[in-house]
């Protein structure tokens, strides 16, 4: 699985995760709104820990940038 999302895409999730469960634990958040919510959470968390994003492959997105070039092999010696 390649990784297409970047560190700062990974931390705003994960920012957006805490502030739902926080919301939700304060009691902000109840009902439906907070199951959805809870589960968007859950989501956020499991793909920032993966770096890997089904939306953002689906849409041909990446916000990892470019991969770092592989080095060439070295030159066999004689």
């Amino acid at each position: 699985m390649e990784k297409n999302m970047a560190m700062a895409d990974r931390v705003i999730r994960a920012v957006i995760a805490v502030v739902i469960v926080v919301l939700y634990f304060t009691g902000v958040l109840n009902g439906t709104l907070a199951l959805i919510l809870g589960i968007v959470a859950v989501v956020f968390l499991l793909t920032g820990i993966i770096s890997f994003c089904p939306i953002y492959k689906l849409f041909g997105l990446s916000t990892a940038g470019p991969e770092a070039p592989q080095a060439p092999p070295p030159a066999p010696q004689a």
